[in-house]
């Protein structure tokens, strides 16, 4: 059997996966499911559980729908603990995903945050569109 990659989703990646179900987002978030598996952290779970927690979202998918989703995904990714903090992004939010990437030895980091690309590829971890990931083959 071939290794299983270890992929790190930003925030939009998986929000917009929840929103669209059929979209180039989910196609590749499910991708990364069952090519290997999903890395999350504490700090992405909590900013996930917030993100989806907001009303503007009520008119697309009811809430506890959208924290059965994150509940599901958590529970079938791998937990991360961050131990080396990275402060390299230009957006300090999004650190937690290259420290995510770095603790977690993922394979690729999935977004299409600019603020992300730009670093590509970090520390020998590719950041990637979803559109490139789908393209890519495992």
């Amino acid at each position: 059997m071939a290794n299983r990659g270890r992929f790190v989703c930003d925030t939009n990646v998986v929000i917009s996966a929840l929103l669209m179900k059929k979209s180039i987002a989910r196609d590749a978030l499910d991708k990364a499911r069952m090519a290997g598996g999903i890395l999350l952290s504490l700090e992405v779970i909590e900013e996930l559980r917030d993100v989806l927690s907001r009303p503007a979202f009520d008119r697309y998918v009811e809430e506890e729908d959208r924290l059965k989703f994150l509940s599901l995904l958590v529970k079938e990714a791998t937990l991360v603990e961050i131990i080396e903090r990275i402060k390299e992004c230009r957006d300090p939010k999004d650190d937690k995903f290259l420290e995510l990437a770095i603790n977690g030895s993922a394979s690729i980091i999935i977004s299409g945050d600019k603020d992300l690309q730009v670093l590509h590829p970090f520390r020998n971890i590719p950041i990637i569109s979803p559109r490139e990931f789908l393209d890519t083959a495992l």
